[in-house]
């Protein structure tokens, strides 16, 4: 291949940034602006620009009652509260997801690669996954109460 060809061939790749590419891989997707406009600030900084909400500012953390956790930005069913305990870090935390609810990545932030959790089907920014939990998982899901919706068991 000449390197006209090759030149071309590049020119012709669409360029996308890790994020496109990133929000591209999601069953839901939205475009910036509809993020913006379902919600809020804080919401909209943690869920889509991977922030983390002030610890003890969540009132989820102090929730207690039979239910599930869903995703805010598309309703998919994530944690169990069988599954959350006090983990005493000011935000609430689970030993597990659900199954198939939680996709993974590397989170290379901070001086050491952390793991980060985001929705498997619209790509929302959780929280992050540490090995220090209790039995049987031994994991710490860390969550950002903004990115969830608690909806109690029905009787």
């Amino acid at each position: 291949m000449d390197r006209r060809i090759f030149l071309a061939s590049i020119a012709a790749v669409p360029f996308f940034s890790p994020e496109q590419a990133f929000a591209a891989a999601f069953e839901v997707t939205r475009t910036d602006a509809e993020w913006k406009a379902m919600l809020t600030p804080l919401q909209y900084k943690v869920m889509r620009k991977e922030s983390t909400e002030r610890a003890g500012s969540s009132p989820l953390d102090k929730t207690y009652e039979k239910g599930a956790y869903h995703c805010r930005g598309c309703d998919l069913k994530l944690y169990s509260s069988r599954h959350k305990y006090d983990s005493g870090t000011g935000w609430p935390s689970f030993y597990k997801s659900l199954n198939n609810a939680i996709g993974t990545k590397n989170d290379r932030k901070l001086l050491r690669v952390r793991t980060e959790c985001h929705c498997r089907r619209c790509g929302s920014h959780l929280g992050h996954i540490f090995s220090d939990g209790p039995k049987p998982t031994g994991k710490r899901h860390c969550l950002n109460g903004v990115s969830l919706v608690f909806k109690p068991a029905e009787s």
